[in-house]
């Protein structure tokens, strides 16, 4: 499924919670990358919202949290067919539903030059194939 949405600012939280290290160890595990102490915040357009609930159920897999720290469901994807990453849902979280939050091994605003406004588009990984 490809979804294309825009570049937001978040709450700057991200980076703390990615970077605990039960988090990005756990993400290192499943993923193959140490996690980038940040998220890159994407804003959907409402109508992909239920699309994206129907076709991910039951496919997210979960890192545990620990000690206060919620657990975190994921799903791989692929930022503008070029960055291998992966969108997670935290249990606990501020953002609304419609605010995606995806993590790659990189720095995405600087070295894809993204800002705020910018359109992405997102792939999301169903199968190992895609």
């Amino acid at each position: 499924m490809e979804i294309e949405g825009i570049i937001i600012s978040g709450t700057k939280k991200g980076s703390y919670f990615v970077s605990q290290k039960f988090y990005s160890d756990q993400f290192k595990d499943r993923l193959g990358f140490k996690p980038f102490a940040g998220t890159l915040n994407i804003q959907l357009p409402r109508e992909y919202l239920k699309e994206i609930n129907r076709i991910t159920e039951g496919k997210m897999e979960i890192i545990k949290g620990k000690k206060g720290f919620g657990d975190v469901k994921f799903i791989k994807a692929i930022l503008d067919n070029q960055i291998n990453g992966a969108l997670v849902f935290p249990m606990k979280t501020q953002h609304t539903q419609d605010i995606l939050e995806f993590i790659a091994s990189e720095n995405l605003r600087e070295n894809l030059h993204l800002k705020d406004g910018d359109s992405v588009t997102l792939k999301i990984k169903l199968s190992p194939d895609i």
